[in-house]
């Protein structure tokens, strides 16, 4: 899976590498050095998806995804120097779809932006049956099965994981799922503890997990997994 990338960042020497990275992936590139500009060029150049620095020179990053996610759903992921959590949190509940640190691995890199990509278009036409690896999720029936082995979820725990099915790939802040599942009520610890059983369930070793990971300090993320896992089987 390829596309056009809109790399917005005002670093020359990052948007050569990133431009030269992503080549060599089967991407196309466009390039911006500040927020307004970009802002110009996801309209103009209806990019596939955004890769955006936080660090911009006239405008926050997170005021350029705000910006965008008032006309586009097209898929954002942060670029940043940035390792503070909060930052990573504002900008994923604002609308962004995923975040890689600096220094990154470019093949780190471009797995995310297929795996956003993935995501967004799915999202218009979810399956009825979700798979990921071992794992399938009967949207319809509400079934959960491991491999062949049916799992039995309770209510709230089945809702955190459709939620994650409708995200998969992206990364749930804790912010986010509370919001979604709880309201006003809830807190991050009650929603450990319910995440801490569904892996019990749905994990072959639930202290390693392979599918639903840790975004520490931010959220979770449901691993989209092309090949079943062979060892939970």
């Amino acid at each position: 899976m390829s596309g056009l990338v809109l790399i917005v960042d005002d670093e020359p020497a990052i948007r050569r590498l990133l431009r030269t990275g992503l080549a060599a992936a089967g991407f196309r590139t466009i390039e911006a050095a500040d927020g307004a500009t970009a802002v110009v060029m996801r309209s103009t150049g209806n990019p596939d998806i955004v890769l955006l620095d936080l660090g911009l020179p006239d405008i926050d990053g997170v005021d350029v995804i705000r910006t965008i996610r008032k006309t586009s759903a097209v898929p954002i992921v942060i670029l940043s120097v940035r390792d503070n959590e909060r930052g990573k949190v504002d900008a994923l509940d604002l609308g962004a779809d995923d975040y890689v640190t600096k220094p990154f691995g470019m093949a780190e890199l471009v797995a995310r932006l297929r795996t956003a990509l993935r995501h967004r278009l799915a999202q218009d036409g979810m399956a009825p049956i979700f798979r990921s690896g071992p794992l399938s999720v009967d949207l319809v029936r509400r079934i959960v099965r491991v491999a062949e082995r049916e799992v039995h979820l309770s209510p709230r725990e089945y809702d955190i994981l459709t939620l994650m099915v409708a995200n998969a790939g992206r990364v749930l802040t804790h912010r986010a799922i509370l919001a979604k599942l709880w309201g006003a009520g809830g807190d991050v610890q009650q929603l450990r503890v319910y995440v801490r059983q569904i892996r019990q369930k749905v994990e072959s070793d639930p202290e390693r997990p392979r599918m639903i990971l840790t975004e520490t300090g931010v959220g979770y993320r449901l691993a989209l997994i092309e090949q079943p896992d062979e060892e939970a089987q």
